[in-house]
């Protein structure tokens, strides 16, 4: 790896590392693909924007429910 790497100037760490994700996408070795990483990258993402859209929501239903009842807790 290391002679390979120097003669296309990349170390070898990485070029190590590039090998075996493509081993991986290729099914030759086990592990996460790089689409099963993207997706849950994407759905992680998701999950972070609708807990924030949720916490945005129950603020404001708890604001209407007082301005209709201000006898209720805020």
């Amino acid at each position: 790896m290391a002679c390979i790497g120097m003669r296309v100037g990349v170390n070898k760490d990485t070029l190590r590392g590039r090998v075996k994700r493509a081993r991986i996408d290729a099914g030759e070795a086990s592990g996460i693909t790089s689409s099963e990483v993207k997706r849950i990258k994407d759905l992680e993402s998701e999950n972070r924007e609708l807990k924030r859209a949720n916490e945005i929501l129950l603020a404001a239903s708890s604001f209407f429910a007082w301005e209709l009842d201000s006898r209720l807790p805020w």
